[in-house]
């Protein structure tokens, strides 16, 4: 299994720091940045070999590439998107389907979380795939949210939805297990081909309608941040400027200071 972080997107409502740099990349505590905290957690569960789909500002991760390496001891493998500010992320995970074959926790580049979260989807793997999902948080219009039927699978993922009839939200974390790789890469090819605009998420709902196993785990009252605009970034910074300070006197180990 992989580590899997998707960090294609421009991110235009964090200007200006994404004038010159993808979200992946903004400090959110000193010299710590967002993909600083992706590859901590996913080393931290021993995911060592980790996949980065880059798109916009592309540069920027490859300058940093050894650097991020030497720094979370791990070997990362950059896969470019192309289509990064014309089309959605449904075709950017498509993109690591060769990689995601081997089976990946997947983390979204732009959200801010703690390592609690790899520990309980590692935990709680099955044969198909498992969303990290927040049921403690009060919905509203922008969340990904998702309903689950009675034996647990999933049978609807997306934000145009009555919060009042959501389980809860996803949050961006997924453990996508290689027995369905193949599947899920079929599904995730025909949903950009169908709409290039479209969510992985839409790509998570066509392979549940396929009859794909798609579960979600409740990662309890952890705070987190999906870091969309500029409130996004000061609440991650709120968080980590708690949760990375160091326990014992030593400095963060995901810090460049």
């Amino acid at each position: 299994m992989i580590g899997l972080v998707l960090a294609a997107g421009a991110g235009r409502r964090l200007r200006p720091y994404t004038d010159t740099l993808p979200k992946a990349l903004i400090p959110v505590d000193g010299g710590t940045t967002i993909l600083d905290i992706a590859l901590h957690n996913l080393a931290e569960v021993g995911l060592t070999e980790v996949v980065v789909v880059v798109g916009y500002a592309a540069a920027e991760v490859e300058k940093r590439q050894s650097a991020l390496e030497e720094r979370h001891g791990v070997k990362l493998t950059l896969v470019h998107n192309d289509k990064a500010e014309e089309w959605n992320n449904a075709y950017s995970l498509w993109l690591a389907r060769d990689h995601f074959a081997r089976g990946a926790l997947l983390v979204n580049g732009d959200t801010v979380h703690p390592v609690s979260v790899e520990h309980t989807l590692l935990a709680n793997r099955g044969p198909g795939i498992l969303l990290a999902i927040d049921d403690v948080k009060k919905l509203a219009d922008e969340e990904m949210k998702t309903i689950f039927d009675a034996d647990g699978q999933l049978t609807k993922i997306t934000k145009l939805m009555d919060p009042s009839d959501a389980y809860g939200e996803y949050i961006g974390a997924t453990l996508i297990e290689a027995s369905a790789a193949p599947a899920l890469a079929d599904a995730l090819e025909a949903t950009w081909r169908r709409d290039p605009n479209l969510y992985y998420e839409d790509g998570y709902q066509e392979y549940a309608i396929r009859g794909g196993e798609v579960r979600g785990t409740p990662i309890g009252d952890v705070e987190w941040v999906e870091v969309d605009n500029h409130a996004d970034l000061t609440r991650a910074r709120e968080i980590t400027s708690w949760q990375w300070a160091p326990q014992d006197g030593t400095q963060d180990p995901t810090s460049d200071r």
